[in-house]
């Protein structure tokens, strides 16, 4: 037998693992969130988001892990790099599509000076995948912008509060929408969280909206991520030519965290914990 593999599937597909497994997801996650806090020092003006991306490729190879984005599905980057507008899957040295308020004179990629964006990467270390984003600002930012990130950052931690065995995948997207719209923020609809394991996206879809007590009921052993994507204006998003850019369609600021999680018997252990407490600070 196998020992890797999940000890079951739920009739809605949802892989159950047993508590050896954890520490496989544990050390792929840890091996993710090192590298988001190595990059808080590049995070500057004149700084490229292809730098950037090239930096977080040289040290998966260095630390002995695997890129799961680097050839999924005609992808060819370690990361993705979203800023300002752009709600997920922005392309590494792409050039920044305008925004509303959107300064003059951005040359190509280069990050500048009151920019928001989130660094999603996801490695494999041992056949285990380890997933997070996290925000990063550029310089002083604006007070709305500041305020944005910080309740995506609290919506995540709300909806992972949800997390516990009994409870259902209704009550996490519950927890988000509720906090969000009460802030007079919005959650976006057309991406959601997955889970995950030995497999990059598997069963649940994980929604970041929702009435509670509905969809599947939490079990001891479901690893997914959590991964909540807040505007400031309206939850419409659309995707751009290339077919992986998000944007927001009224052109409002987007912010996104993503931890991914196991639930235990009595909650949520995050595997993507940052090693130096910099998760929510890199964006302080």
């Amino acid at each position: 037998m196998n020992t890797d593999q999940p000890l079951r599937e739920t009739r809605e597909g949802i892989q159950i693992f047993g508590p050896q497994h954890f520490a496989g997801m544990t050390a792929a996650g840890q091996v993710t969130a090192q590298i988001l806090d190595e990059l808080g020092p590049m995070i500057k003006p004149g700084v490229t988001t292809g730098e950037i991306d090239a930096y977080i490729e040289r040290r998966v190879e260095e630390l002995g892990v695997v890129s799961a984005t680097i050839g999924y599905k005609g992808y060819k980057h370690a990361s993705c790099i979203s800023l300002n507008h752009v709600v997920c899957h922005g392309i590494p040295g792409a050039k920044v599509p305008k925004g509303k308020n959107e300064k003059a004179g951005r040359k190509h990629d280069e990050l500048i000076e009151g920019d928001i964006l989130n660094i999603d990467v996801t490695v494999i270390k041992d056949g285990w995948f380890g997933d997070s984003s996290r925000m990063y600002t550029v310089g002083p930012i604006k007070p709305f912008a500041q305020r944005l990130i910080q309740v995506t950052h609290d919506a995540l931690m709300f909806g992972i509060e949800a997390v516990k065995p009994g409870n259902t995948f209704g009550d996490i997207g519950f927890a988000i929408q509720t906090y969000v719209e009460a802030q007079r923020m919005s959650v976006v609809r057309d991406f959601c969280g997955h889970g995950l394991g030995r497999v990059f996206h598997s069963p649940p879809n994980v929604l970041h909206y929702g009435r509670a007590g509905s969809k599947a009921v939490l079990e001891e052993g479901m690893f997914f991520t959590i991964e909540p994507m807040v505007n400031l204006g309206r939850p419409e998003s659309k995707v751009l030519g290339d077919g992986w850019t998000a944007i927001t369609r009224d052109k409002s600021l987007s912010a996104q965290f993503e931890h991914s999680v196991g639930v235990t018997a009595t909650g949520a252990e995050i595997f993507t914990t940052s090693p130096a407490g910099l998760f929510q600070k890199q964006a302080a």
